[in-house]
């Protein structure tokens, strides 16, 4: 059985640019999909240059953000990169508090997310 895919991703270059498609990303086995989908893209890339956007997202529960933090030391492991765009005030706030605002590079909008790219 197929499950839906909780993210689409567009190759631009060598920045692999991934949306986030549920508005809640509050449930164990949504969040372990979308880590899994993440995590397999990091590891078919030499140098992985992510950028999530969550536009689409206005809830995450404490475990995406460990999940997040798991996909960023992957991709550190492998000298890549991870940007963070498009972030809700109210779950930005939630980055702040927790200090992953300082751990995140996180930009207004793809555009600067891309730019910011080395």
């Amino acid at each position: 059985m197929a499950t839906e895919a909780r993210l689409t991703v567009d190759k631009d270059g060598d920045i692999v640019q991934i949306d986030l498609l549920d508005r809640n990303i509050l449930e164990e086995a949504a969040i372990q999909q979308i880590g899994d989908e993440i995590t397999a893209l990091v590891d078919e890339a030499p140098n992985p240059k992510l950028l999530i956007s969550f536009s689409n997202v206005e809830h995450l529960s404490s475990a995406a953000l460990g999940t997040l933090i798991n996909i960023n030391n992957k991709i550190r492991q492998k000298g890549g990169q991870l940007r963070l765009s498009n972030i809700d005030p109210q779950i930005y706030e939630v980055f702040v508090i927790t200090r992953l605002n300082k751990l995140f590079q996180i930009h207004e909008d793809k555009e600067a997310a891309v730019a910011s790219f080395q």
